[in-house]
């Protein structure tokens, strides 16, 4: 998943960086009200992790706004304002959810897991295509029962493909979800990874779709 965290603590911001990348997924940092509207209007993000208390205005200020510009990313709220009335006031001005300082961090990424999966229309945390069955929390990918070892970035374009089985992704999209802005990306990356996970999971589990994208075959 990529994941845009606006937070303006240092410390705290630097350790979910750390803690959400050790998960897999792939993070954007913001610190202000400002710059998250512009990560959020120029990227497609997977979920959102905003704090209350920004330098620019109130995080859920950001977030009734984004709502009101039509973004319908899952966001989930982050603060130390745990009281009933402040949790009524972020879920009803557009969050999804809420978690209190101090966290667990794999509290957290379940959380964020489990907003990504309701918003894809999915209940179960796994995905099976075929003789393949994918556990997203653990990035455990079974294939007729052997388990597939993957790196972080192989299972990253995976992941994204079998979201959407029999729809064709482009090039461009597998790599804004896959890398954040600060990462250089080589000009045959996608198809270096495409290539390695046809080597581990079947050349036909993966279709080429000339001039436009992959897509993962229906089974």
């Amino acid at each position: 998943m990529r994941i845009l965290v606006v937070e303006d603590d240092e410390v705290l911001r630097e350790g979910l960086d750390a803690g959400l990348s050790l998960e897999g997924h792939t993070v954007d940092l913001v610190e202000t009200c400002m710059d998250a509207r512009e990560a959020a209007a120029s990227y497609s993000y997977d979920a959102l992790v905003v704090d209350i208390g920004l330098p620019d205005g109130s995080g859920l200020d950001l977030v009734h706004d984004l709502r009101l510009s039509g973004n319908t990313t899952p966001i989930l709220v982050l603060t130390a304002r745990t009281m009933a009335e402040d949790r009524i006031e972020g879920l009803d001005r557009g969050a999804d959810d809420y978690l209190g300082k101090p966290f667990d961090l794999g509290e957290l990424a379940a959380r964020l897991r489990a907003l990504v999966r309701r918003a894809n229309g999915r209940t179960e945390p796994s995905v099976t295509i075929g003789p393949l069955a994918i556990t997203l929390a653990t990035r455990q990918v079974m294939l007729k029962g052997r388990e597939i070892e993957l790196s972080r970035r192989e299972f990253a374009v995976l992941e994204v493909l079998v979201r959407h089985p029999g729809h064709v992704i482009s090039r461009s999209q597998i790599e804004e979800a896959i890398y954040g802005w600060q990462e250089e990306v080589g000009s045959n990356a996608v198809e270096v990874h495409i290539h390695k996970l046809r080597g581990k999971l079947g050349a036909n589990f993966i279709e080429t779709v000339r001039g436009v994208g992959y897509r993962v075959r229906e089974q």
